[in-house]
C-alpha cells in the first residue's frame, strides 16, 4: 500500500512539472503590442505576424511555440503581433502577407522568407544564415518617420473597416447608405483639409499688399492700357501719314524751284541777245515771283521793237 501510495505521489509530481513547462513553453513567446513594440529594437528578435482566422498561421503555431522553447539556447527572444489587434504594425512593417516572420538584431530588420519547419528555422539562427539576407532599405524601416505615417492609414482603414461593419449589422444600414456617408465625409474632410491647408500657406508666406486687387479692379486696369495703346498707334498713324504729306510737298516744291530757275536763266538770255523768248508752255505750277518778272521783261523789250516800225 505504501509503495502505490509513493507511486501515485511520483506520477502527479511529474504532471504538475509537465503542465508547469508546458505552461513555461507557451509563455516564452512574447505577445507585442503597439505599446510594447520597441523591445525588439534591442537584442536578436525572431517575429511573427499573424491574423486568428488565417489557416496558415494556424498551421505554424505549434512550430513556432516550440521554436520558442529553444530561444534561451538559441540567445534569441521569440515573439508574435495579431494584425487584427495591432493594425498600426502592420502598416509599420507593411505586411501584405500571412504569416510573416521578421528576423530583428540591434535595429536592423530582415524578412524570413525559408521553410516555416523548426530545423529550417533554428539553423537560420545557429548558422547565421541571416547575415546573407539583404536587410530592410533605410526608407522602409519600420522605425523610420515615414513609415511611421503609413501607419497611421492603416490604423485609420481598420477603423473604417470597424466602422462599415457597425453600420451594417448594428444599425442594419444598407450598403449603399453606407457608401454614401462615407463618400460625403470624404468630401468634406478633403474641404476642411484643403482650406486648412490654405491658411497654413497664408500665415508661412502671407502675399503682398499689392498683388491683392479684385478681379474688375484688373480687368479695369487692363481695358485702360489697351485703350493707351489704341489711341498710341493712331498718333503714330496720324505721324506716319503727315510726314509723307510733307514728303510730297516737300518734292513739288523742289520741283518747281528748278524749273523756275530754268526760265529766268533763259529770259536773262533772250534779254541779252535781244531775241524774243522761245515760246514755252506755261508750267501749271509756276510761283507768283516768275510771272511777276516774265511781262516786266517782255514790256521793254516790245518798246525796244517797235520804236522801228513806227519810224517806218
Amino acid at each position: 500500500m505504501a509503495g502505490g501510495v509513493k507511486l501515485r505521489e511520483i506520477a502527479t509530481i511529474v504532471v504538475i512539472l509537465a503542465i508547469c513547462g508546458q505552461t513555461i513553453a507557451k509563455t516564452a513567446v512574447v505577445e507585442l503590442t503597439e505599446d510594447n513594440w520597441d523591445l525588439m529594437l534591442k537584442n536578436e528578435w525572431m517575429v511573427k505576424f499573424y491574423a486568428p482566422w488565417c489557416p496558415a498561421c494556424k498551421n505554424i503555431a505549434g512550430t513556432w511555440d516550440e521554436f520558442s522553447t529553444w530561444s534561451d539556447d538559441l540567445g534569441i527572444k521569440t515573439a508574435k503581433i495579431d494584425v487584427t489587434s495591432s493594425p498600426g504594425l502592420s502598416g509599420r512593417f507593411f505586411v501584405t502577407a500571412l504569416p510573416t516572420i521578421f528576423h530583428v538584431i540591434n535595429g536592423e530588420f530582415r524578412q524570413y522568407r525559408g521553410t516555416r519547419d523548426l530545423n529550417t528555422l533554428m539553423a537560420f539562427i545557429e548558422e547565421k544564415k541571416w547575415e546573407a539576407v539583404e536587410p530592410v532599405s533605410a526608407w522602409k524601416k519600420p522605425d523610420s518617420i515615414q513609415m511611421s505615417i503609413v501607419s497611421y492609414f492603416f490604423k485609420l482603414s481598420h477603423f473604417l473597416k470597424e466602422l462599415n461593419t457597425l453600420l451594417l449589422k448594428e444599425y442594419g444600414l444598407p450598403a449603399w447608405a453606407s457608401y454614401a456617408i462615407f463618400a460625403v465625409a470624404t468630401i468634406l474632410m478633403g474641404a476642411i483639409l484643403g482650406l486648412l491647408l490654405v491658411c497654413v500657406i497664408d500665415c508661412l508666406f502671407p502675399p503682398k499688399h499689392l498683388q491683392r486687387q479684385s478681379f474688375s479692379e484688373s480687368q479695369g486696369r487692363g481695358d485702360q492700357g489697351s485703350g493707351d495703346e489704341i489711341r498710341g498707334d493712331e498718333l503714330e498713324d496720324e505721324d506716319v501719314s503727315s510726314g509723307s504729306d510733307k514728303e510730297k510737298y516737300s518734292g513739288t516744291d523742289t520741283e518747281d524751284n528748278d524749273e523756275e530757275d530754268d526760265d529766268d536763266d533763259e529770259r536773262i538770255e533772250d534779254v541779252g541777245t535781244g531775241t524774243p523768248p522761245a515760246s514755252k508752255e506755261a508750267s501749271p505750277k509756276t510761283s507768283p515771283s516768275v510771272r511777276r518778272r516774265g511781262p516786266k521783261a517782255k514790256k521793254g523789250q516790245h518798246k525796244r521793237e517797235s520804236s522801228p516800225e513806227q519810224s517806218d
